[in-house]
C-alpha cells in the first residue's frame, strides 16, 4: 500500500468522523434551533420563509398556497435530478416527502447539485434527509434505503404508496427520478395497480437532453405502452454498460429537468396552469417538444389494460354537456273558451321608413366611393424623386383618334371601309 493510499484512507476516516458528529448532534440542534411554522403567513418580513410563496395568492396565480401542506410526494431516486427535485419541494413547503434510494454518495457525484464532499460514503437518503431538514424543518421527511426492483422490497414500496400519506391514506403523487429501465417499470407496475398518477423523468447519456412525462393510468400511455427503442429491440440495457465508461452528466441539464418536473408537480397539486403530458428538452437547440401519448390497447401490462377499460367506462357514464337554451316561461290560461292564440307580430315598414332607409343607403354608397377614390390617390402618390413609368388608365388623357364618333353609315359601308385598310 502506497503513502498516497494511506493519506486517502485518513481523509475518509476524518470525513466519517465529521458525519458521525453531525448525526449525533442533529437531534440537539433541532430542539434548540427549531423554527417550525404552524401556519403559512403572507406577512412580508425577513423572518417569514413563506412570504414570497404566499405572494402567489395575492397575484392571482394560486387560490390557496397553504394547501401544499396537505400533500405527500414520493421521490424515487435521489440522484442528479431527484436530489434537486427534493430540495425544490422542500423549499416550497410540501407537507410530506418520501425518499427511495439504495445508493451511496460518492465523490464522482460532486459535479451535480445538492450533495457535498463531506457526505461521501453516506447513503443518499440519509445525506438528503440531513440537508433537507436543515433547509425546512416544517417538511416531514421519510426515507427508505431500499432497492424497489427486488421482489422482497416491492411489497414494502407498494404499501408505502398505499398508506404513506400524511393521515395514513394514499400518497398524492409519485416522481420517478431513476436512471434505469428496470426501476421505471417497477414504478409503472405499482402505479398501474393502484391507479396512482405519477411523473416520469430522465436525462440522456450525452447530458444534453431530458424529458418529463405525466402518466395517468388508463388515460395516457404508461411506460410499458411505449417502451424505449433499446427495450423494444429486445436488447438488455445491462449489456450496454462497459467497464471504465460512464454516462456524461451536466448539473445544468439536470437542474432544468428537475425544475420542469417540480413546476408541473406544483401545477398538478395546487391546480393552476396547464400540466404538460410530455415535455422534452434539447440543450443544443433549446428545443422543448410537447405532446400527449395515448395508451396502447395492446400494452403488455395487464393493470394498464384494466385501467384503460375503467377509464372508457367512466367516460361513457359521464353525462353529455349539451348547450340548450332554457325555454321561456309560457303563459297559459286555464279557461280559453274562444280558443284564442297569440302570433308573433311582423314588423310593419311605413313609406317614410322605406325612404329613410334608401336615403341612408345612398349616403353610405357615396361615402364608400369617396373613400375608394381617396385610398386610390394615396396608393398612387409617390415620394419625391420617384415617378411612374406608365400613366394609369384614369389619368391618361383620351386621344381624339381613339374616340368613337357618331356616323350615319350603314354596317355594310363600315365593313367595306374596314376591308380597304
Amino acid at each position: 500500500m502506497s503513502l498516497e493510499d494511506v493519506e486517502n484512507i485518513k481523509k475518509r476516516i476524518e470525513n466519517f468522523k465529521k458525519t458521525l458528529m453531525e448525526l449525533t448532534e442533529a437531534p440537539v440542534m433541532t430542539e434548540t434551533a427549531e423554527h417550525k411554522v404552524r401556519e403559512m403567513s403572507a406577512e412580508v418580513v425577513d423572518s417569514n420563509p413563506y412570504s414570497r410563496l404566499m405572494a402567489l395568492q395575492r397575484m392571482g396565480i394560486v387560490k390557496n398556497y397553504e394547501d401544499i401542506r396537505k400533500y405527500t410526494v414520493v421521490v424515487v431516486g435521489v440522484g442528479g435530478v431527484g436530489s434537486v427535485t427534493a430540495e425544490m419541494l422542500t423549499r416550497c413547503g410540501i407537507g410530506k416527502l418520501i425518499l427511495f434510494d439504495y445508493d451511496k454518495v460518492e465523490l464522482a457525484n460532486m459535479n451535480r447539485l445538492f450533495y457535498q464532499p463531506s457526505q461521501a460514503g453516506l447513503s443518499k437518503v440519509t445525506a438528503a434527509s440531513m440537508t433537507l431538514t436543515k433547509i425546512n424543518p416544517d417538511v416531514k421527511i421519510e426515507t427508505y434505503n431500499t432497492n424497489i426492483t427486488l421482489t422482497t422490497q416491492f411489497e414494502e414500496f407498494l404499501n408505502v404508496l398505499k398508506t404513506g400519506g400524511i393521515n395514513g391514506e394514499r400518497v398524492d403523487l409519485v416522481l420517478s427520478c431513476v436512471d434505469n429501465y428496470e426501476a421505471r417499470m417497477t414504478i409503472n407496475t405499482a402505479c398501474n395497480e393502484l391507479g396512482l398518477k405519477w411523473f416520469e423523468s430522465g436525462v440522456s447519456e450525452n447530458a444534453v437532453c431530458g424529458h418529463i412525462q405525466y402518466i395517468v393510468p388508463g388515460e395516457s400511455a404508461c411506460f410499458a405502452c411505449a417502451p424505449p427503442l433499446v427495450v423494444a429491440s429486445d436488447i438488455d440495457e445491462k449489456t450496454l454498460k462497459k467497464d471504465g465508461v460512464c454516462a456524461a452528466s451536466l448539473p445544468t441539464t439536470m437542474g432544468v429537468v428537475a425544475g420542469l418536473l417540480v413546476q408541473n408537480t406544483l401545477k398538478k397539486l395546487l391546480g393552476f396552469g396547464t400540466v404538460s403530458w410530455y415535455l422534452g428538452y434539447n440543450a443544443l437547440s433549446d428545443f422543448f417538444p410537447s405532446m400527449m401519448i395515448k395508451p396502447n390497447p395492446n400494452c403488455s401490462d395487464n393493470f394498464c389494460l384494466k385501467q384503460q377499460s375503467e377509464f372508457k367506462n367512466r367516460v361513457k357514464e359521464e353525462p353529455e354537456c349539451t348547450n340548450v337554451d332554457p325555454l321561456e316561461d309560457v303563459v297559459t290560461h286555464e279557461n280559453n273558451e274562444w280558443g284564442i292564440s297569440l302570433a308573433e307580430d311582423e314588423p310593419i315598414v311605413s313609406n317614410s321608413t322605406t325612404e329613410l332607409i334608401e336615403t341612408e343607403t345612398s349616403k353610405t354608397e357615396n361615402v364608400n366611393k369617396n373613400n375608394s377614390i381617396k385610398s386610390e390617390e394615396e396608393y398612387l402618390s409617390l415620394n419625391d424623386g420617384i415617378e411612374f413609368a406608365y400613366q394609369s388608365g384614369d389619368q391618361t388623357a383620351p386621344n381624339e383618334e381613339s374616340l368613337v364618333k357618331e356616323t350615319e353609315l350603314s354596317v355594310d359601308d363600315l365593313r367595306e371601309q374596314l376591308s380597304l385598310l
